[in-house]
């Protein structure tokens, strides 16, 4: 997919103006993990280490898989997103939930799901306020390796919120039919 030059803060790369290393690296994370280079890539490979470092959310995720659930992935990060008032990541994380057939704004959930989804919540609202009850909860419910790969992966996902909005990186125009009802922008 050949993607048009934008007027961005940061610099988008294009197939042609890649270098050899940027090409490679995308080449990489396509046949790892299929899709194709959007927006927020193309601007990252612009720079392969930090394209580099932000792919490590792929790995966190598929780590997560096999204990939560694609599902569960997508809420928590869907959550996280929402709250941050990401444009990209938010309407991301609604095209796979809407596709998938949920309605991303009353998800019908488990408890551990909902659990999820209050603590992406927490984490970008108010994370030194996090009530001594709700860890209790997440306690109980999620063991400690697995708590400590699910705060890793949500600080992936908040640094992944960081870098679109402030870098003020286009949403990706196959992205805006997702968008929330009313909501009109594309970065």
């Amino acid at each position: 997919m050949t993607q048009e030059p934008q007027t961005t803060f940061l610099p988008m790369t294009t197939d042609q103006d890649r270098t050899a290393e940027a090409r490679a690296a995308a080449a990489r994370q396509i046949e790892n993990h299929g899709g194709v280079i959007t927006n927020m890539k193309a601007t990252l490979l612009s720079h392969v280490p930090s394209f580099t470092a932000y792919m490590e959310w792929y790995t966190l995720r598929d780590e997560l898989v096999p204990f939560i659930g694609e599902r569960a992935v997508s809420l928590f990060s869907y959550a996280i997103s929402d709250e941050n008032d990401c444009l990209v990541c938010s309407v991301f994380f609604r095209r796979i939930l809407i596709d998938n057939g949920e309605d991303p704004d009353n998800p019908q959930v488990t408890e551990a799901e909902q659990l999820l989804i209050d603590w992406g919540r927490y984490i970008v609202r108010d994370p030194a306020g996090i009530p001594d009850e709700f860890y209790a909860r997440l306690e109980a419910a999620f063991h400690p390796q697995l708590r400590v790969l699910l705060l890793a992966f949500a600080g992936q996902m908040v640094a992944t919120n960081l870098f679109n909005t402030v870098g003020r990186v286009p949403l990706d125009e196959v992205l805006y039919e997702y968008r929330k009802p009313g909501d009109e922008r594309t970065r």
